[in-house]
């Protein structure tokens, strides 16, 4: 019997993200999760350590990794068009859904009930909150880059994602804004003490 779960997976680096945007260095949604479960990490770390909450580190950094799962199917509807108004946002959320059950049952049966949790989040959970608070992180992170690099295409879009982020209330993002955000607009050798 053949298993396709972990071929979709892999599929992940083929699905571009930023697509009605110039970019100075193209991004996949594999390198993104991989990037979004790292600032995930931080953020239940900061919620947990620094201001005592009790969120489930491994959940939230498995909903990280498997968040984008379903553009191997969907492709990368860009955030604009995604969220132009309730019914194409509603919409496209089933598809989302839709697709992620579509994925999960390309897993044994066996794999299935272990898996399948963390592809099919639950939403109302702190775990999936810090998630999309990381996803949104990952995003203005990614806008730094690209200024950075001397692409103001990125401007508006940094304006708007780290307003989202703040309008969050969300005392781990504003912790990770004062302490770690600050060396994003650094160079190697400024990070390095040279």
């Amino acid at each position: 019997m053949r298993y396709d779960f972990y071929a979709y997976m892999d599929r992940m680096k083929y699905i571009k993200r930023w697509q009605l945007m110039r970019s100075v260095r193209e991004e996949n949604i594999m390198e993104h999760s991989q990037s979004v479960a790292m600032l995930a990490h931080a953020l239940v770390s900061i919620h947990n350590e620094v201001y005592g909450g009790h969120a489930d580190v491994l959940k939230t950094v498995l909903y990280a990794t498997y968040h984008e799962i379903s553009e191997v199917m969907t492709g990368d509807l860009p955030t604009p068009i995604k969220y132009y108004n309730r019914s194409i946002h509603g919409a496209y959320k089933e598809l989302e859904k839709s697709a992620c059950e579509t994925i999960v049952g390309t897993l044994p049966k066996e794999l299935q009930s272990s898996i399948a949790p963390f592809v099919l989040a639950d939403e109302e959970s702190v775990e999936y909150k810090l998630v999309k608070a990381a996803d949104r992180l990952a995003a203005y992170i990614k806008c730094l880059e690209e200024l950075r690099s001397g692409n103001g295409e990125f401007s508006k879009a940094k304006k708007s994602i780290e307003k989202d982020l703040h309008s969050r209330k969300m005392p781990e993002v504003e912790y990770f804004f004062e302490h770690f955000i600050p060396s994003f607009s650094l160079t190697l050798d400024d990070l390095e003490g040279f």
